[in-house]
């Protein structure tokens, strides 16, 4: 479709900067710590900023120890892998610690959250979404652990930055003497009972990616209370040698550790990380406030108890108010409809208008790479269409559902109220 051309659109003309969903945002400092590095001549995996940025994570987060990575999916692999070692011990080399076990895994999620379960040659079973904060549903994994009593590990993950219902999790948790490893990639800096997350898993991590509320261009951390496991973590992402005057290894290692460069754009950029959630959230409300009026809602959250970092806004489209849409593997078909909209709809249009959104991450139990493992919802186990909201209560696969009405909304934090007043337009256009 021509939504240039689109009578719908007539007076709007497109944004002459893209609009993004979330870039980086530098401030200056990050430059002087990268400086430094390479003034000094540490370069490499060590050096003042890897120590600075563990330390001053660790403090903000409130965990005893953090270690530098070098992406927020080694973290996972390596918090994956120590869960797994505690639990099962230490496995042969060439097979994974997980290997034949099962782990329970948040179903709506970017992949990197589960693939480790199969770098260590687990099998994942994904817990279905619940309604009121897109995150793991308790009960769900209540339903799971009647399912599969035996597990043991669990992965959850904060999905766009809202914490989920941590404590019932954590109870079903202890119930079954489970661990949790705690994926807070998207959620550094939000609060849950006034704690930041990063402290609910008995191996939590955060990364640092590009389009992160705090970003090193790449980069993650592991977080844990016990130095033993920091130092195993440290051990294993230099490639697990040992202490002699020689390249001794005596188990499998990676190399994952950070780089002081990286460390010095995060280094530089810590300090911001209150600022960037502020006008994160003034985004959010913005959205909320202009789009009040359609049949939307906005990614939602529990205000009594959590505060988000509102890393991405994002909306759903009420059921009524869909016009008729279906998606193959890479596409998508819609009829635009008076009154009525849908996710590809929205995203073409905003894309006409040169500004950036994206589809709500495609729940795990229907990847091809995953469509055999299974999935569980409150209900039971289950692979069928999508019927999940009915009268605003959750039936069956709540997130095929929202992945299926929803989309993420540009929610770059340099965005500026006129241009997000804009794409608001775009919207309430779509809809016409």
């Amino acid at each position: 479709m021509n939504f240039l051309n689109d009578k719908r659109f007539a007076g709007i003309t497109p944004f002459e900067n893209k609009i993004w969903l979330a870039s980086p945002t530098m401030h200056g400092e990050e430059r002087k710590w990268v400086d430094d590095a390479i003034l000094k001549n540490w370069v490499s995996t060590v050096g003042e900023n890897i120590n600075e940025v563990e330390k001053s994570v660790a403090e903000i987060i409130g965990r005893k120890y953090a270690v530098g990575l070098s992406s927020g999916t080694a973290a996972l692999h390596l918090a994956i892998k120590l869960c797994g070692e505690k639990l099962y011990g230490q496995a042969r080399v060439g097979h994974g610690v997980l290997e034949g076990k099962r782990v329970f895994a948040s179903d709506m999620t970017f992949d990197a959250t589960v693939n480790p379960i199969a770098y260590e040659n687990g099998e994942a079973i994904f817990i279905d979404t619940e309604p009121d904060t897109w995150n793991m549903s308790p009960d769900a994994l209540r339903k799971a652990f009647e399912l599969y009593p035996d597990v043991k590990l669990i992965v959850i993950a904060h999905l766009y930055g809202t914490p989920g219902k941590i404590d019932e999790i954590r109870d079903i948790a202890r119930e079954h003497g489970a661990l949790i490893v705690e994926d807070a990639a998207e959620s550094f800096g939000a609060l849950y009972k006034g704690v930041q997350t990063g402290n609910f898993g008995d191996i939590s991590i955060l990364s640092f990616n590009g389009n992160k509320i705090i970003t090193g261009s790449s980069g993650g951390i592991l977080l844990c209370d016990e130095l033993d496991d920091a130092n195993k973590i440290r051990k294993w992402s230099t490639q697990s040698r040992e202490a002699a005057p020689w390249y001794q290894h005596e188990e499998l290692g990676y190399n994952y550790r950070m780089s002081n460069i990286i460390a010095g754009v995060i280094r530089g950029q810590l300090g911001y990380l209150n600022s960037h959630i502020e006008q994160k959230q003034k985004i959010y409300e913005r959205y909320k406030s202009g789009l009040k009026d359609l049949p939307v809602r906005v990614n939602p959250y529990d205000a009594e108890n959590s505060r988000p970092n509102f890393w991405l806004s994002c909306l759903i489209i009420d059921k009524d108010a869909m016009s008729k849409f279906v998606r193959s593997e890479c596409e998508s078909l819609y009829i635009s409809e008076a009154g009525k909209s849908s996710p590809s709809e929205i995203l073409e249009a905003l894309s006409a208008f040169n500004a950036e959104g994206r589809p709500i991450w495609k729940p795990m139990h229907m990847q091809p790479i995953y469509r055999l493992n299974k999935f569980i919802t409150q209900n039971g186990s289950g692979r069928a269409n999508s019927n999940a909201y009915i009268n605003n209560k959750i039936n069956f696969d709540c997130g095929a559902d929202i992945f299926n009405r929803g989309l993420c909304l540009p929610s770059d934090n340099k965005i500026k109220p006129e241009e997000q007043d804009k794409i608001i337009e775009i919207i309430k256009r779509c809809f016409n």
